[in-house]
């Protein structure tokens, strides 16, 4: 017959008699039964301990230990019942030290995601009231603000959770909903407005999803996982500074959402450190082409970031392939 944990054989010496409770019949020389009397007696000791703190704590106060050592630290919120602990514990925003000069490095780095949120509304004001171009201006300020906090934050040594989350919202208010409403203003009356609203509303739910992912996805120090929404707002605003009228309203309206599926893509998108590193006789021709048509440069460097992409993926598909 098997045997379970959980339920022990009864042997001849050890009867359960009839009307009590089988853990009371137990004999005395029972190792089980030795521990539920040892058991029974230990909790009739604590029982009658006296409480030293006088608030009919049985434990002898180690309830209120253990209530002194959840609560935070600091004084008692004022207004509560007498008595009442709080549960939840204060974090600091920036971890390591708290000295001054850190202090001053932690504020000024939350300044700049600070200042891109601003900017970022200030461009949907500006677009409300007709100024689409200054709106795009200050659209860029905003990708300027967002390489700074985190450059700065690194640089300092200051980078904590609570400036990665800033920069996370930072980005939606300013890439994720301000761009598409820049975008939307841009092209209104050029193309039908449920169409347009669509792919604004489009954009604003991919950038929301390339944010979370990139919050929660292991980092590649050389790629992007998609376009970033930075790089996708610099090209819409940059689009709209070199042309406030769009010649071709349909084809701009295609990149708003070339743009917006291009960024919860599983391309990889080289980051500008990389692109940096390319040889400077590369952009000679860039350089001098931007003298005769700096718009259609523009387009044709736009366009190759955008296909670098699929090719990448193309062919370290093909590689894995291959290996």
């Amino acid at each position: 017959m098997p045997t379970y944990p959980w339920r022990r054989r009864r042997s001849a010496d050890t009867p359960r008699p009839a009307g009590r409770r089988w853990t009371r019949g137990l004999r005395r020389g029972g190792s089980f039964a030795r521990k539920v009397l040892a058991a029974r007696r230990r909790a009739e000791r604590v029982a009658t301990l006296p409480t030293p703190n006088g608030s009919g704590d049985p434990l002898g106060g180690l309830t209120s230990r253990a209530a002194m050592l959840s609560a935070p630290v600091g004084p008692a919120p004022a207004g509560g019942p007498a008595g009442q602990t709080a549960t939840a514990i204060s974090i600091p925003l920036l971890p390591g030290q708290q000295t001054i000069a850190r202090r001053i490095r932690f504020t000024l780095v939350n300044a700049c995601t600070i200042g891109s949120i601003v900017l970022g509304l200030g461009a949907v004001f500006l677009a409300l009231h007709g100024q689409v171009r200054l709106g795009a201006l200050v659209l860029m300020g905003c990708v300027v603000f967002d390489g700074l906090d985190g450059g700065l934050a690194r640089r300092f040594g200051v980078a904590s959770p609570f400036g990665a989350q800033m920069d996370s919202l930072a980005d939606m208010c300013s890439f994720g909903l301000a761009t598409p409403l820049l975008a939307y203003f841009w092209l209104r009356g050029e193309v039908p407005t449920v169409l347009l609203a669509l792919v604004c509303a489009l954009a604003t739910v991919c950038a929301a999803v390339r944010l979370a992912r990139f919050n929660v996805s292991p980092k590649n120090g050389r790629y992007f996982c998609g376009v970033p929404t930075t790089m996708s707002a610099a090209i819409l605003a940059v689009s709209v500074l070199l042309s406030p009228e769009p010649g071709s309203a349909p084809f701009a309206l295609a990149v708003v959402g070339a743009l917006a599926l291009l960024m919860v893509s599983s391309f990889p998108y080289a980051k500008l450190a990389q692109i940096a590193k390319l040889p400077p006789w590369l952009w000679v021709l860039p350089v001098v082409g931007a003298f005769v048509d700096v718009p259609g440069v523009f387009a044709i460097l736009v366009a190759g970031y955008l296909l670098s992409g699929p090719l990448l993926w193309l062919r370290y598909r093909q590689s894995g392939r291959t290996a």
